[in-house]
């Protein structure tokens, strides 16, 4: 063979080889045991488990076999596992997201024979104490009877109140949400410092309430806790714990899809605590629009509100909440220099998987930056979570068939002076928007009793007492004589200088609900400000005869029997103030003046000392160190 030929044999050889090492091996066949139960154990045990939110475990080869075409199709539709985000420039913490190859692996195993595989390259499976991803918690809430859910269509929305009972304040660094084996779409945990929700319960047989957004019950300490299947544990940020205080509610509101049987809901919530108070404190605030009406057919009905930093800020998560018809939400920031970030993208928003989404860094926001949210509703036919067929006109609204467009901001302000100015800007944004949703209603509708007292009482939060007067006297004369009505109107009347008139309107109120710890308050605050002051002091005892953890009547009452030289009796209602609200510098000093007044000057300048702890320079307080002070003590 010429050296020639020998060459041309050679280079054949190669691009031969060559050419076949361009096409991919076949596929081996992939097993449970070695392919699957990892992405399993990592993405699905949470909720597929024995005792989880899913209707069934996968967590053996047994169970995961008999899903196996439905594994394959959700993973491949993206709806499992559940995470509505797409993919953006600042990474979110907890992702549930398979990567393609995961997916690509779970179609080759439904479709390649099912293989269980050698025993040997099973992993080990999850373990979960007692059931509780965070091991043992510190403490259990319960409710003592299940709230049952009759069968049906209808999505059930429910309220269950849970005692926590802690005798003094404590710090909760993780919440963890069981569902008992309910089909709970999705929860939102919140916390009542008041009797209102207790209550509200109160009200029927079955435990908890119906509805939505109870305005009694607050996100706590700068917290958003939302959960949704396949969530976890909620764990607050590193140094940020959140206070429960004594005698306050956890009030869960829960989504619930009914079935073809009774369901028993009776979840539970672990509670894991830390001595360690926050260093620091989180501020959540809410963007949104109330002004909202969506004609019918409706496919690209746009909502969007803009908000400017005035200081800077770090970014800890956000909270998206809009209910069936919403369709896309984008959040952006735009930045002083004009370059926009994208912070949140829900292209196909889903009611059922709500939550909060957190980064994995803070996303820190110089002051300037313009923060906008944009929610696109379809309320057309072609929406198939449209609760309308045929469409209807949807406002503004807490029922599910209502809509709400909101965003949730958890932000970590630079300063305490930062956190309160910005939380003044949305209290206030707040209170203008209800009176411009109602205002909008009474114009449409001005014979609807609901709408002038919603207006009146909007009107009074927002200060413009004097015209919420005309406004609640039309709910009365159009027959709303409810107890809200009457204190609203009574505390109209008192800002405009008409105690006595005031008076008789509490009064009345109370007299309505005898179980509104807040109305006999009402009732002695007037009659302090007309120097009824023994009657003051009998009015706060009814308060605190209904709630005795009611704050407010405890202090008002300690500085009526202080101002009586009954000292005695009102250290003890100002100990008791202090030990379920230890962070008010206000109680702080009010029980350190009280104490020096009694001659304890030790006690008095602990708590004067404490609450400049809690609010450096707050005057009374300086005050009161200063003629303690002068006294030698020190």
């Amino acid at each position: 063979m010429n050296r020639a030929r020998t060459i041309a044999l050679i280079l054949a050889g190669a691009f031969e080889t060559l050419a076949c090492s361009r096409q991919a091996p076949p596929p081996s066949a992939a097993t449970f045991n070695k392919d699957i139960a990892p992405i399993v154990y990592a993405n699905c045990a949470s909720c597929h488990r024995p005792g989880g939110v899913a209707p069934f475990s996968l967590l053996t080869y047994k169970d995961a076999v008999l899903h196996a075409d439905d594994m394959a199709a959700q993973t491949r539709m993206g709806h499992m596992p559940p995470w509505q985000p797409e993919r953006g420039e600042f990474p979110i913490l907890g992702e549930r997201r398979l990567r393609p190859d995961q997916i690509a692996a779970i179609e080759r195993w439904a479709a390649g024979g099912r293989l269980e595989g050698n025993p040997d390259d099973l992993p080990a499976a999850p373990v979960f104490t007692d059931g509780w991803e965070l091991g043992r918690p510190d403490a259990v809430l319960t409710v003592p009877r299940a709230y049952v859910v009759s069968p049906g269509v209808e999505d059930v929305y429910r309220n269950l109140v849970f005692r926590t009972r802690v005798p003094t304040a404590v710090f909760v660094r993780a919440v963890e949400f069981k569902t008992g084996g309910a089909p709970i779409h999705h929860a939102v945990i919140r916390v009542d410092r008041t009797s209102g929700s207790r209550r509200r319960d109160a009200q029927d047989a079955p435990p908890g309430f119906d509805g939505m957004a109870w305005h009694s019950v607050q996100d706590p300490d700068g917290h958003f806790l939302g959960w949704a299947p396949g969530r976890g544990p909620i764990a607050s940020p590193e140094g940020m714990p959140w206070r429960l205080e004594a005698g306050a509610d956890v009030v869960v509101e829960m989504h619930v899809i009914p079935g073809d049987e009774p369901i028993a809901l009776q979840p539970e919530i672990g509670l894991f605590l830390t001595p360690t108070p926050p260093a620091r404190t989180p501020l959540t605030v809410k963007m949104g629009s109330k002004m909202i009406d969506i004609p019918p057919g409706k496919r690209d009905y746009v909502v969007s509100d803009t908000y400017e930093l005035p200081s800077p800020v770090q970014l800890l998560s956000v909270y998206p909440h809009a209910h069936y018809l919403a369709a896309e939400m984008l959040v952006t920031a735009t930045l002083p220099d004009g370059r926009v970030q994208s912070l949140l993208h829900i292209h196909d928003w889903s009611f059922h998987w709500q939550q909060d989404y957190r980064y994995v860094t803070p996303v820190p926001l110089p002051p300037g930056t313009r923060l906008t949210m944009k929610y696109t509703f379809d309320n057309s036919e072609g929406n198939p979570d449209n609760p309308s067929q045929p469409p209807v006109r949807v406002r503004a609204g807490p029922k599910s068939t209502d809509e709400m467009a909101e965003l949730g901001l958890q932000l970590l302000p630079a300063s305490p002076q930062d956190a309160a100015r910005i939380a003044a800007d949305f209290d206030r944004r707040e209170r203008i928007a209800n009176v411009a949703m109602m205002e909008a209603r009474v114009r449409e509708e001005p014979q609807v009793a609901e709408y002038r007292a919603q207006l009146g009482g909007s009107l009074v939060e927002a200060g413009r007492h004097a015209d919420a007067v005309p406004h609640l006297e039309a709910a009365i004369r159009l027959g709303d004589r409810s107890a809200p009505v009457y204190s609203y109107l009574g505390v109209a009347l008192m800002e405009q200088g008409q105690a006595a008139e005031a008076l008789g309107l509490f009064r009345r109120a109370a007299s309505i609900d005898r179980h509104d710890e807040r109305l006999p308050f009402n009732v002695g605050n007037v009659l302090s400000r007309l120097s009824r002051h023994p009657e003051a002091a009998a009015a706060y005892e009814r308060s605190l005869a209904i709630n005795p953890d009611f704050v407010d009547a405890r202090v008002n009452l300690a500085i009526l029997l202080s101002a009586a030289g009954r000292t005695k009796e009102a250290l003890a209602h100002y100990a008791r103030a202090v030990a379920l609200r230890p962070d008010s510098a206000v109680i702080q000093n009010n029980y350190g003046g009280a104490l020096a007044a009694a001659g304890r000057y030790t006690d008095a300048i602990r708590h004067v000392r404490r609450a400049l702890e809690i609010a450096p320079g707050y005057p009374p307080a300086v005050q009161n160190l200063e003629r303690l002070h002068r006294m030698g003590i020190r």
